[in-house]
């Protein structure tokens, strides 16, 4: 096998590179987050009807999980950084276009074009961070990019909250929205400067980098938009046509189409845009599903428990935004302080932190149910820093693990799908938990900014058995991920142990190339 060098300029510490990484990767998921909190305003001040807030979270979402696998074999087999920088220009125009939206219409596209920039972003970042380090340094950093990503996904609901709560609801939401066009005026440069610009290939990769698989990669983008979109215009309200479920069949047809086809490609000597024989992995297989489930439940919370504390109970948005700091701080914490053991214990941290999320989800449906209206925002808070210490095992070591076996070359594809994988089950996890909460609340009387009244009895206890009823099916969605990480922990206590300092990923003299799974 030959290898063109992945290193770094030897100018620049690799953890530069991956600051500019971890930075990017924040602000995608803080995309996906930060919303929460701004869909009431977007309702009263942009005239939004319940379907557009709907797809202003969810057309992101969508877009993201459409173009992760086609961008990662693009990465993988062109050039990440090209494919980074791309990206992030056409990120940082779609968050303008957000910001300036005349119309909830013109919102919605513009979130969508956002969310396929997001989805070109982020399998160049998994990427990259497998070619920055080696070994247990890239344990520590998945560690540290695990405490990044727990930020935006807790502190998003806070800026969000913040912006509305200092500029007013109309100002509050577009800059919500334009934060990111001069935070990546920032990163663009520093990605120029610190990214390294080669990459480990293959000579079968080499021999194939012109070869994209065009018909793969429309199957593919085909068979996730037919499965998502179901869940996506899932709004949990008498606007949800029925026969929109009948898209998951059709989109287990065209799956079955793209398995067979890509199959047949590579069988032909071609490279596919996804192969298959990755998922003979145990690590990659079970790190899959266990990323799908987390996510499912993860940013379903966030979202129940914002429209609970500002819908229901009549919080502001700044002080709802506030509930998720102790669950960002703990995060972050937990994540740092872990990523040293990743390497060695990650299926011990992920079973730990499961059950501990879960434990966090029981005490937050009980402080719903028991606690006074007005303290609840910070009972929650309490309970959500229980929470953080989940993310904050899991994401991190679930990483690392499900990318323990993957052929460096394959890096960029191999992470894209995980994130396929996170999309999906979030865009599931919401629609089903959205869909308990509002089916329980619709009979509630509310204002034209969909707000109740916090004094009437009889709304309160709706809608704290919509809540609870929520937390109940997110329960269910984690208990099913702690299962398949025990297998996972039981299959890796099979596996032999790796060498001290290396990894079978650790560097490029002994990664194996796509042609040798």
């Amino acid at each position: 096998m030959s290898e063109t060098s992945s290193a770094p300029s030897r100018a620049h510490s690799p953890w530069a590179g991956f600051t500019v990484c971890a930075s990017v990767a924040i602000l995608t998921i803080l995309d996906l987050v930060k919303v929460n909190v701004i869909l009431t305003p977007l309702q009263s001040t942009l005239g939004a009807t319940t379907t557009q807030t709907q797809l202003i979270v969810a057309g992101y979402v969508l877009a993201f999980g459409i173009t992760l696998v086609p961008a990662g074999r693009l990465g993988d087999q062109w050039n990440r950084k090209a494919m980074f920088l791309l990206g992030l220009t056409l990120f940082t125009v779609a968050s303008l276009a957000s910001a300036l939206a005349p119309t909830a219409d013109a919102l919605v596209v513009a979130r969508i074009i956002q969310g396929l920039a997001a989805g070109v972003l982020m399998p160049q970042v998994l990427g990259m961070i497998q070619t920055l380090f080696q070994g247990r340094q890239r344990g520590q950093a998945f560690g540290i990019f695990g405490a990044s990503i727990g930020f935006g996904t807790a502190f998003g609901p806070t800026i969000g909250g913040l912006f509305i709560g200092t500029l007013g609801p109309e100002l509050g939401w577009r800059w919500t929205f334009g934060m990111n066009v001069p935070l990546a005026l920032i990163i663009v440069p520093l990605a120029i400067r610190l990214l390294p610009g080669r990459q480990a290939r293959d000579r079968s990769a080499r021999d194939s980098a012109r070869d994209l698989d065009l018909v793969g990669v429309s199957l593919l983008a085909a068979t996730v938009l037919l499965v998502m979109l179901p869940f996506v215009l899932t709004t949990g309200t008498d606007q949800d046509a029925p026969a929109r479920w009948f898209l998951l069949l059709a989109g287990a047809a065209l799956a079955a189409v793209f398995i067979w086809w890509e199959r047949r490609y590579r069988d032909r000597g071609r490279s596919p845009v996804l192969d298959f024989r990755l998922f003979s992995y145990p690590s990659y297989r079970n790190g899959v599903i266990i990323t799908s489930l987390w996510f499912a439940a993860m940013p379903a919370t966030f979202l129940v428990m914002t429209l609970y504390n500002q819908q229901g109970l009549g919080h502001p948005a700044v002080v709802v935004g506030m509930i998720t700091i102790p669950y960002a701080i703990i995060s972050a914490i937990i994540a740092w302080l872990s990523g040293r053991y990743t390497f060695s214990h990650a299926t011990v941290l992920v079973i730990i932190g499961i059950s501990v999320f879960l434990v966090g989800l029981v005490a937050l449906a009980l402080i719903a149910r028991f606690v006074e209206p007005a303290h609840t925002p910070w009972a929650m808070a309490a309970s959500l820093a229980l929470c953080g210490v989940g993310p904050g095992l899991v994401m991190s070591a679930n990483q690392m693990r499900t990318l323990m076996h993957v052929p460096l070359a394959s890096a960029g594809v191999a992470g894209s799908f995980q994130q396929v994988g996170q999309r999906l089950g979030n865009a599931i996890g919401i629609a089903v938990a959205t869909t308990v909460f509002y089916a329980l609340v619709s009979s509630v009387p509310r204002t034209s900014g969909g707000l109740v009244d916090p004094n009437d009895p009889v709304a309160l206890e709706t809608y704290r058995t919509a809540f609870d009823a929520s937390m109940v099916v997110l329960m269910l969605m984690c208990a099913f991920a702690l299962v398949f990480a025990v297998l996972d922990h039981r299959q890796r206590r099979r596996e032999a142990p790796f060498p001290k300092e290396a990894s079978p990923t650790a560097g490029s003299s002994s990664a194996t190339t796509n042609s040798e799974l």
